[in-house]
Order: C-alpha cells, then structure tokens, then sequence
C-alpha cells in the first residue's frame, strides 16, 4: 500500500476482535516508532510496552477506553532528555514523542491491524503503579487489535475543514 492509501485507510478503532497481535507485528510497529524523526535526534521518549497480565489491568484500571484490545502501546516523553528552543524555551519533548505515536498509528494500520490514539487516562494510577514511568509526561495510550466489523471509522472521521480554514500562504 503506498503512502496516500495508508493514511486515508487509517481511522480511530473503537472495537476490536479477541484475534491476538503478533510478536512480530508488534516488534514492526515499534521499530516504525525507533525510527521517528526527533529535534536533534535526542530521542526523548519511551514506549512501554503494556504486556504483563499486570500492565494490562493497570491499563484497563486508568481508561474505559481499552475497546476490546489485549495489546498496549503508552507513549511517554522525557522533557529533562529533549532538545529546548533557544529563542523562547519551547521544549520539543512533547513534539517529539508525538511524531513517534503518530509513526506507531501508521505502522498499526500498515500491519492490518487498528488503533486509536487514547489521552484520557488516568496518568498519576499508572505512575504509582509504575515508579518507572515518573520522569515521562505520558502522552498517549494506544489498544492494539484487528478491528471488529463494528470497529470501523465513526461518523466524523471524514469530516474535515476546508482548505482555506486551515491553511495560511503568506
């Protein structure tokens, strides 16, 4: 699939089936995360890879919005790691793992697969669960799965501003 197909066919999953993820799916998906581009290639960032029973239910216990999936990807950023603009202090920690989610998202739907981008979660639980995530600002969880027939894009998924409403030539 080339790259205009990808990201038209890529849409927030909110069912999936109980068909596991490969290991192999999910090594390609966080490989396509690896590969990101980073302000000055600092790479401050981590994907925790939700896997054990434990991390699971810690998942399950900080959203609703888990939708099925067994498979979870969190994001997380490290501001203390990541290049800072010099003009106006701007760090790009948050930037940076966001490029690395939006890869992950890509990869997802490159591999058949599905996901949607989660922010609502309870991010202090799953640092007290989880004392190695403290130094991150946790940006986003990603449930992982193959996308049930009911899982498909929602109503507004195709709605979009014009052009004009977005965009500024100047």
């Amino acid at each position: 699939m080339n790259y205009k197909e990808l990201i038209q066919q890529r849409y927030s999953c909110r069912h999936f089936t109980e068909k596991t993820v490969t290991p192999e799916q999910l090594t390609r998906i966080i490989q396509a995360g690896r590969v990101a581009p980073t302000a000055m290639n600092l790479q401050p960032y981590r994907i925790f890879v939700m896997d054990s029973p434990k991390a699971k239910e810690a998942v399950r216990a900080s959203t609703h919005c888990t939708y099925g999936a067994d498979t979870f990807l969190l994001i997380g950023a490290e501001t203390k790691a990541a290049w800072t603009r010099e003009f106006d202090h701007r760090n790009f920690a948050d930037v940076d793992a966001t490029i690395v989610a939006t890869h992950i998202l890509l990869a997802v739907t490159a591999e058949g697969l599905a996901s949607t981008w989660v922010g609502h979660f309870d991010a202090p639980l799953l640092k007290e669960r989880y004392p190695e995530m403290n130094d991150y600002d946790l940006i986003a969880i990603f449930p992982i799965g193959h996308p049930a027939e009911d899982g498909g894009p929602s109503e507004r998924h195709t709605l979009r501003k014009e052009q004009d409403a977005v965009v500024t030539v100047l």
